[in-house]
């Protein structure tokens, strides 16, 4: 996509150098912007091959809830680094998405606890009243963030709807562009596909800010050289994108579907391009 090859080439050109949490230092813009047009594809990049497989298992395990990876594991290692070693996670996106918890005093001025399915109050919300502004939800919970070995980098989302279509904005904190962005990207599309056809819209834009959008650096002399992005990165942007491919989703309640019901059709990419996480 020309959209994600005008933000590598933006943060290359404009990105100025920082240090990060990680040792590895960054070539770091402030507040990245880009918009997709669903309807025009599915939005997986062409110019290198990206683990689709990974990236449903991933949001398939938030949507799961699960405050853990003992399951996600079975299929992929991409949050076993910031797992303990009984595979629990202190951010899981997706136990907030299901489980936010919210705190209301009763009747008695006693603080009482309960579980906000974000999720589920979205599509109800979108059957009842799709013109509403409130269709927000969020994976950042102070208390958790304050503690965590990895606070939520796509920390918040909300939905829009117009014209009969959903459109879908996605806030981050931080994001890698080479590793990162490419999956939030995937997800966050199937993610608003699965609601539009379960809600009977049509497929909108999918939006995306990001507040420190940026690219892993080192020098060859470097300890960290091995975390280079830079080269990987200019090599896409000498490659012509593919046509996109399209996502087909079993027409099946929200909550049943299953990995198997996903099927992609027509992924045509370039080779591979080998990036290693900054952990």
């Amino acid at each position: 996509m020309q959209v994600y090859l005008d933000l590598v080439r933006k943060v290359l050109d404009e990105g100025v150098i920082k240090p990060s949490r990680t040792g590895v230092d960054t070539l770091s813009l402030f507040s990245a912007h880009y918009q997709v047009d669903l309807a025009a594809g599915f939005p997986l990049l062409t110019t290198k091959k990206v683990n689709f497989s990974a990236v449903l298992r991933e949001l398939l395990w938030y949507l799961s809830g699960e405050n853990h990876i003992r399951n996600l594991r079975k299929h992929t290692k991409i949050w076993d680094a910031w797992a303990d070693e009984n595979g629990n996670l202190e951010t899981a996106y997706g136990h907030y998405w299901r489980h936010f918890p919210s705190a209301t005093k009763d009747e008695h001025g006693e603080w009482q606890v309960r579980e906000i399915d974000q999720i589920r109050y979205v599509i109800d919300t979108l059957k009842t009243d799709p013109n509403s502004r409130r269709l927000i939800v969020t994976a950042w919970e102070p208390g958790n963030a304050t503690g965590s070995r990895l606070p939520p980098c796509h920390y918040t989302y909300a939905f829009h709807v117009a014209d009969g279509k959903l459109n879908c904005h996605l806030s981050q904190r931080s994001g890698d562009i080479a590793l990162g962005i490419p999956f939030n990207l995937a997800a966050y599309a199937t993610l608003t596909q699965m609601i539009a056809q379960e809600c009977g819209f049509g497929l909108g834009r999918f939006a995306h800010t990001i507040v420190d959008a940026h690219i892993y650096m080192a020098s060859p002399e470097s300890a960290t050289a091995d975390y280079d992005h830079v080269e990987g990165l200019r090599q896409q942007l000498e490659r012509k994108p593919l046509p996109l491919p399209q996502l087909v989703i079993a027409k099946k309640p929200f909550d049943e579907l299953r990995f198997e019901d996903f099927e992609l059709v027509g992924y045509e990419c370039h080779e591979p391009i080998r990036f290693k996480v900054a952990v």
